[in-house]
């Protein structure tokens, strides 16, 4: 039985891939341990597969280009029981693998390394990615998530085989590495991180990694995950100060020291709260539609608390709010009328016409997000297991609970 995979991969990685494979060929012997080195690769056109090859290792053609594609293709295809991954630059020390084989066979599910615990070396991380990004993109996904990872981007880390399966990985791109520690946390695997030492990488061109394009990816992917801080957040923000001036400004303009908040600012208020109700809703779509589609697993409190939500009970809501600005309509179509259908004051016109306006649009967001709702909350069956087939849906790998994140 194999119990450790040392998995890299590679594109057009000759330069330095003879002493990677090397390094961890020379780990597992040298410390008794059945295991394989695995080297998934990307399209290489430089010869990278023979010189794999010729030192022992297994390699798997990936056709999907990008950095995940290539280490979820990796792990699927890895025999070990451990997965021990990291890039094939020489960048990480192979040879010295022991701190993460310890906390495998403890009993960990994910090992992180750390480079800011171990140290950086002269020249093996440019200053922007040292002090910029890497930290500010660990720190927004701990304050995301509620990791406890301090190094996100780390290349080198080892996890059991089965859970990073169960995990369901999807993304193909450095965000990858994202990915995998947001996805260990949700599903409250058992983490923990080791320091180890970042080397120069061994090789004479520009590395693969793109630093504003990646790093936007790596963002992209951590906002995207977390409809609460996307949208939850902001969006109740921004509608009860919203709705507190528009609601405030009905009954004549605001003076704030200097500032006079008038006609205008009543205006910008409205939109402000029509766009931060709207933000909410997205919120609870896509946290549903996340945990339906299996990006998210699912948060058991979220879901008791959605399952007391009936579409009834949206659309009461909903024609409440839509009646409140019916009648603020009436109310300024009484007045036009009572001016004999001319000129009304702009003032007193504008703060019956705006939550009027406020009042429909809320009711009518209302009622269409309850019936999306009632939508995604349709039982449905995996495809190809109709009914009377006599089909099981494959289900995922068993996880452990999960907590209410994101």
């Amino acid at each position: 039985m194999v119990e450790l995979t040392i998995l890299m991969p590679c594109l057009n990685e000759a330069e330095t891939l003879a002493t990677c494979i090397g390094k961890a060929r020379g780990f597992l012997d040298s410390r008794g341990i059945v295991g394989e080195v695995l080297i998934a690769d990307n399209g290489s056109t430089d010869g990278s597969q023979q010189i794999a090859e010729s030192l022992g290792a297994r390699v798997v053609p990936v056709p999907i280009r990008g950095y995940g594609a290539a280490l979820n293709a990796g792990i699927h295809a890895a025999a070990g029981e451990f997965v021990i991954m990291g890039d094939a630059d020489d960048s990480y020390d192979f040879s010295s693998l022991d701190d993460f084989v310890r906390e495998l066979r403890a009993g960990r599910d994910l090992v992180m390394g750390n480079r800011f615990a171990g140290g950086i070396l002269p020249g093996a991380m440019p200053k922007l990615h040292k002090y910029l990004g890497n930290p500010v993109l660990s720190a927004v996904g701990r304050l995301f998530f509620r990791s406890p990872i301090g190094d996100f981007h780390c290349g080198l880390r080892g996890f059991r085989r089965d859970a990073a399966v169960g995990l369901d990985l999807r993304t193909t791109g450095m965000e990858f590495a994202s990915e995998m520690v947001v996805k260990a946390t949700l599903y409250e695997l058992d983490m923990a991180e080791v320091p180890i030492v970042l080397h120069p990488d061994g090789r004479s061109r520009p590395p693969h990694l793109r630093s504003w394009r990646d790093g936007w990816r790596h963002l992209r992917f951590l906002l995207i995950y977390s409809p609460r801080w996307l949208f939850l957040y902001p969006g109740v923000a921004l509608t009860v100060v919203s709705a507190i001036l528009a609601v405030a400004l009905v009954f004549g303009p605001i003076q704030l020291g200097p500032i006079r908040l008038g006609v205008g600012a009543h205006f910008l208020t409205a939109i402000a709260t029509m766009v931060g109700y709207q933000a909410v809703i997205f919120a609870v779509l896509s946290k549903v539609y996340g945990q339906l589609a299996g990006f998210r697993p699912d948060d058991k409190r979220f879901s008791r608390w959605l399952g007391r939500i009936k579409l009834e009970n949206g659309l009461g809501v909903g024609v409440a709010l839509a009646a409140v600005g019916i009648v603020a309509a009436i109310v300024s179509f009484v007045r036009w009328r009572d001016a004999n259908w001319g000129n009304v004051q702009t003032g007193d016109s504008i703060r019956t016409v705006v939550p009027a306006a406020l009042g429909i649009v809320l009711g009518m967001q209302t009622i269409l997000a309850s019936f999306f709702l009632s939508i995604l909350g349709i039982p449905h069956t995996a495809a190809g297991s109709g009914s009377g087939s006599g089909e099981t849906p494959t289900a995922r790998p068993s996880l452990p609970p999960t907590r209410s994140t994101g």
